[in-house]
């Protein structure tokens, strides 16, 4: 019989009075992360039942621009190297990277 390993991730995130964010903390033990801050962050949840999916966007008030960029554009290439992963179809993994490269133009970001 083998045995499950549980893990959590958690965040926590704190709104001014009009629910708007002003701190979001996340946690990880596996990670050896504890509240750790975070000025955005993106979840999503496939909910299979009905064939969707369920987000969270949340960024607090002080997540500059330029910052929100890097963050999206960082995302977008996380998301075309997952989607090569989960599916094997490099031809759509090689056009995301291309969008990729002319968002990350057309926004005037460097890659890091």
């Amino acid at each position: 019989m083998s045995q499950f390993k549980k893990s959590e991730i958690n965040i926590e995130v704190v709104t001014d009075e009009n629910h708007v964010p002003e701190n979001i903390t996340w946690s990880a033990e596996d990670g050896n992360v504890y509240k750790e801050d975070a000025k955005a962050l993106m979840l999503s949840v496939w909910d299979s039942k009905d064939q969707e999916t369920l987000r969270i966007d949340l960024w607090t008030k002080e997540m500059p621009v330029d910052e929100m960029k890097k963050f999206f554009h960082q995302t977008l290439v996380s998301m075309s190297d997952t989607y090569f992963r989960a599916t094997q179809d490099d031809k759509m993994r090689d056009t995301m990277k291309d969008f990729c490269d002319y968002f990350a133009e057309k926004t005037v970001i460097k890659k890091s």
